[in-house]
């Protein structure tokens, strides 16, 4: 089911994660020399400044950080969908990444929360990973 939210931008840096979103895979770009998984995508290595890097399916398993409940919409196509929930998602691979938590019992989640990601489909061939609470 396709929804009326709009789709993502997508960079050329960005592009695998977004083509394995779209075949419902959660892909994070591996350092090849340290093995530090990097969300956002980048051209360096954080943790040892290597440039050399690959794409890797992890888990999409984490827990919430923080979150946040939206109950005013930021642009028109958000407010049929108010209140929801922006998380950062601490991810078992290591990064932290911002999503939605969507489905049942969304809005009554907490901080530790553990989480598993979801595809939200934004068009025809675009999938956003989100995330819903483990165990619904």
């Amino acid at each position: 089911m396709t929804n009326d939210l709009p789709a993502p931008l997508v960079s050329p840096d960005g592009a695998p994660y977004w083509r394995a979103a779209a075949e419902e895979r959660l892909e994070l770009q591996c350092c090849a020399d340290c093995g530090t998984y990097r969300f956002p995508p980048s051209h360096l290595c954080r943790q040892c400044g290597s440039d050399a890097a690959d794409w890797r399916e992890v888990s999409g398993n984490g827990t919430i950080y923080s979150f946040t409940i939206v109950h005013r919409a930021p642009t028109p196509e958000f407010r049929a969908h108010v209140p929801y929930v922006v998380a950062l998602i601490d991810l078992a691979e290591g990064p932290r990444m911002m999503a939605n938590i969507i489905g049942p019992g969304a809005l009554e989640c907490a901080i530790g929360d553990a989480v598993a990601v979801t595809f939200e489909a934004r068009g025809p061939d675009v999938k956003v990973p989100q995330f819903r609470l483990a165990g619904t």
